[in-house]
């Protein structure tokens, strides 16, 4: 069984065995996004592709019907580490005294998986790009490139119809992520996405890489 078709059997299950599932889902999450992510990437990760998303925000709206939905997020998993836990409150920081000129503002968070969000809110999304590329490459620069999961770029068609480009940094390029109902994912428009951006952005090929991040309410973001 492939490592989509286990989340698929694991999201399949009745509402009181939740808890359980999410034990399990964090597993896969680790699976997907970590080390044998990593092993088997084809192109090491770089925080300049995350500048793709400057063009790619224009074709989503322009194309696709997409608008830029002000929001970004950069996920990673911590370490126990007094250097570690600096760098983030150094960039927390400087994320806060870029607000006034920019505009961007921000929260951090741990969510029910044990991993670690930085949210940025910005209409502008070159803003929101500059601000996602400071905090990576400020992780990579210290010595912390392994920590960093994912950048998740938000757009909408309303307020509960969402889509994602999430790069993954374990495996150097961009899948779609487009969540519909409760757990369940609209596969012919992730593949409408891939298809009108190919080109402009690195996306991954193997599919089983594309790991969904499911909010934990229809409607909601990942991150919430």
């Amino acid at each position: 069984m492939g490592l989509m078709d286990t989340v698929r059997s694991i999201l399949g299950v009745s509402a009181e065995r939740r808890t359980l599932v999410r034990l399990k889902l964090v597993v896969v999450v680790r699976s997907i996004l970590g080390v044998s992510a990593e092993a088997d990437a084809t192109r090491d990760a770089d925080p300049e592709d995350l500048f793709g998303m400057s063009t790619a925000y224009v074709t989503m709206e322009a194309d696709l019907g997409y608008d830029n939905a002000g929001k970004a997020a950069l996920c990673f998993s911590s370490v126990d580490s007094t250097d570690f836990g600096a760098m983030v409150e150094e960039v927390e920081a400087i994320l806060e005294a870029g607000a006034e000129e920019t505009g961007t503002t921000f929260d951090s968070h741990a969510d029910d998986h044990g991993y670690n969000w930085v949210v940025l809110d910005d209409d502008d999304p070159e803003d929101l790009l500059t601000s996602i590329h400071f905090a990576a490459d400020t992780f990579i620069e210290q010595g912390y490139g392994s920590r960093l999961l994912a950048a998740v770029f938000a757009f909408d068609k309303s307020s509960t119809d969402h889509a994602y480009w999430i790069y993954s940094f374990r495996r150097g390029a961009y899948y779609p992520f487009v969540p519909k109902g409760d757990h369940e994912r609209d596969s012919k428009t992730e593949f409408k996405l891939q298809s009108v951006l190919d080109g402009e952005l690195g996306i991954e090929d193997d599919e089983s890489y594309w790991y969904p991040l499911w909010p934990d309410r229809p409607g909601g973001y990942p991150w919430d």
